[in-house]
């Protein structure tokens, strides 16, 4: 499926940056050394972006060592300190976004749109926030809780953090994952998915540029069976974040186990989108379309199964399919475009794999194609809206991730609240209503780790995000995600200089 030949030079004028190497180890790039390579492909018309030499258990040694060498300076810098580089970074990353958003648009597909206005700025946000959390590395005193003893606790940073991100937001997904650790004073190895290294790469020669020392910031770009699991079992790394699928999690909990490492596991998603028969119909429909096919489906907040009270359900479900079919799918880099391709052919014939067996026990109301013509080439699907599926379904149970909304009716309260929950996922859900009694029911009761009313997909860097049960648990964004690159010391002194003769007599008698 793939065309001979680099991508069209206008996609991405930058792309000979990576001629030394995909791999970014101590401040600088380096080819891999696993003896394979691999092609980054632009989703959207089959061509060749950059091949590489994969990373080896090798370079993640190297990153590891120069991430272990760097550590000592940038925890014993001041919180102004690094708070002041992040600042720069941020400078620099808002200098360069355009090369950003097109770098990002051509590795994953995405509408260049989506990036200018929603990947670029985000990251940015998130770099300009964590510069002021920098700051924010403080303890607690406890006072004089044990007689002539005075306690506090101190935040301290945990050491080197090795982390996983996925193939969907990578330059979203290396900020979340690098910026709280550095900012908190721990030095990072990322390992993002072989297929979209690309940001993750400009990211980190972007914090050289900002002045980050080296090695506080390493890359290492190969596959996850390899490149990804010696990290997260190096003894070395003192913490595991990991960013993926529930079933790969899984395997990085088994692994990170054998060193006791600490885990941050944002996992998989399937989440429910809740209408209410008083909802604003219109609102609701705009928002399950918008919420469905964000980045072309392939989001774990995606709205996936939506749950709507009968009298509304078939108003729903017709004038949901009408508008998903004024959806503009297109080249990624065409100014009308909506939605571009998913991220592979791989991915796309997953997606069309799950809708083929759909049609076995639901209705398949509008999509469930790949075009033609002049996009037959890319990786697209066409908006897909499955109705009448039973719960335990397939297509209402897994992860399909791609432009595919599964709709089903329900009757009573009770029952869209108990079918919202009924996934092993909890990541991410919405309700729809203009009661705030059932609205603020429905934040109670559904087990996710945020409900949107009335809204579905908006994420903001000063809040929370991280799941429920099989969803993972650790917190990206905010002041929580912060707080979890640290790890707590109890500090304890004695303000008379007499309280361990008092305590010694006490346990072991007059001597």
């Amino acid at each position: 499926m793939h065309n001979p030949g680099n991508a069209t030079p206008d996609r991405f004028p930058a792309q000979d940056r990576f001629a030394d190497g995909a791999q970014y180890i101590a401040g600088r790039l380096t080819q891999g050394t696993s003896g394979r390579t691999h092609t980054v492909v632009d989703p959207a018309t089959g061509a060749d972006v950059l091949t590489y030499g994969l990373a080896g258990p090798d370079d993640v040694d190297a990153a590891v060592a120069a991430a272990r060498e760097a550590f000592p300076g940038w925890a014993g810098a001041t919180p102004g300190e690094r708070s002041d580089a992040l600042h720069r970074f941020a400078a620099v990353l808002a200098d360069r976004a355009e090369d950003f958003a097109r770098a990002e648009s051509l590795q994953c597909g995405k509408p260049l749109k989506l990036t200018r206005e929603f990947d670029v700025p985000g990251t940015v946000d998130n770099a300009a926030f964590f510069a002021g959390a920098a700051r924010l590395l403080q303890g607690q005193s406890a006072g004089e809780y044990s007689g002539d003893h005075t306690s506090y606790v101190r935040r301290e940073p945990i050491g080197v953090v090795g982390s996983v991100a996925p193939w969907n937001y990578p330059l979203q997904m290396a900020a979340w994952k690098i910026l709280p650790a550095v900012a908190a004073g721990n030095t990072v190895v990322l390992k993002p998915a072989e297929i979209t290294p690309l940001t993750s790469l400009m990211f980190a020669q972007a914090a050289t540029r900002a002045g980050i020392p080296d090695g506080v910031i390493n890359i290492v770009a190969g596959t996850g069976r390899e490149a990804g699991e010696h990290l997260v079992a190096h003894p070395d790394v003192a913490m595991t974040s990991f960013t993926g699928s529930t079933a790969v999690g899984k395997r990085v909990a088994e692994v990170a186990t054998a060193t006791v490492k600490r885990l941050h596991l944002e996992l998989g998603g399937k989440a429910p989108f809740l209408v209410f028969d008083d909802a604003d119909l219109d609102a609701a429909v705009h928002g399950a379309v918008a919420g469905a096919l964000i980045n072309t489906g392939q989001d774990c907040t995606a709205a996936t199964r939506a749950y709507v009270q009968r009298p509304l359900y078939e108003a729903f479900v017709e004038q949901t399919a009408a508008l998903m079919d004024t959806v503009r799918v297109g080249d990624p880099f065409a100014p009308g475009t909506d939605l571009g391709p998913l991220v592979s052919h791989v991915q796309r014939d997953r997606v069309a794999g799950f809708v083929d067996r759909a049609r076995s026990y639901a209705r398949v109301v509008c999509g469930g194609e790949a075009p033609q013509g002049d996009l037959k080439e890319g990786a697209y699907y066409r908006p897909t809206l499955i109705a009448d599926a039973a719960q335990d379904s397939e297509a209402v149970q897994s992860e399909i991730f791609g432009p595919v909304l599964v709709v089903l009716p329900f009757d009573t309260d009770d029952e869209g609240i108990r079918l919202a929950n009924d996934t092993p996922y909890g990541l991410a859900a919405s309700a729809w209503s203009r009661d705030v009694y059932r609205a603020n029911r429905a934040t109670r009761e559904i087990k996710a780790g945020c409900v949107w009313i009335n809204d579905h997909i908006p994420i903001i860097s000063e809040m929370p995000h991280g799941g429920y049960k099989a969803s993972g648990f650790g917190k990206d964004m905010s002041a929580y995600s912060f707080e979890e690159y640290t790890q707590v010391k109890h500090v304890m002194f004695d303000n008379t200089a007499v309280a361990a003769k008092d305590w010694h007599r006490t346990v072991f008698g007059d001597r």
